[in-house]
């Protein structure tokens, strides 16, 4: 497990996958201070955001483990000495249960003919991650034994080093231990105003 930092340290980054993962509260019902749920998701759907997938081995899940994926537009870098990068997880989510025993995991920078992919791990309800990773062409990291998704533009393995509360969602800061640029084919893909889109 993993201290955590007190909410008055927060770095608060949230874009627009998190926002959809919010619980339905009335719509224009404002908070004690700021705004309605609803105004806020308007105002960061307008922020355009990479789409990336975040994966992790679960070692512990059956005799061979299970692979586990979701899809994240609430990714960035923090620092590049040393090299740090930062996740939003849903409170609660199995990624974030993951991510609280499990130090090691993975990112890969989607391309835009790769909407199947984040529509796939986007899905609420699901049961089981392991039949979403069968069709899918990917490489085991070998750092962080995580799946690394093929044609992806770029993939980073990295190690948790601070996790940050952060409202209903959990911010997980990682060391990257290792990237790789397994394609250099076409363009990112997007997200902006509730779809994935591609750039131009």
């Amino acid at each position: 497990m993993y201290g955590v930092v007190p909410e008055t340290s927060v770095l608060y980054v949230l874009q627009t996958d998190v926002l959809r993962a919010l619980p339905s509260l009335p719509s224009q019902t404002p908070h004690a201070e700021g705004v309605s749920n609803d105004e806020f998701r308007a105002a960061m759907s307008r922020l355009a955001g990479g789409v990336v997938l975040v994966t992790a081995h679960d070692e512990d899940a059956g005799p061979r483990g299970e692979d586990v994926g979701m899809t994240a537009t609430a990714f960035l870098s923090v620092s590049i000495d040393p090299p740090l990068v930062l996740v939003s997880v849903r409170n609660g989510s199995r990624m974030d249960d993951l991510l609280a025993e499990q130090p090691l995991w993975a990112v890969s920078v989607l391309s835009e003919s790769q909407r199947h992919i984040a529509g796939r791990f986007a899905m609420k309800g699901r049961i089981s991650d392991r039949l979403l990773f069968d069709d899918i062409p990917y490489k085991r990291g070998p750092r962080s034994g995580a799946p690394l998704v093929g044609g992806a533009l770029s993939t980073l393995e990295c190690r948790t080093e601070q996790r940050v509360e952060a409202g209903d969602h959990t911010l997980v800061i990682a060391r990257v231990l290792g990237v790789d640029l397994p394609s250099a084919e076409g363009g990112p893909l997007t997200y902006f105003r509730g779809r994935y889109r591609q750039v131009g």
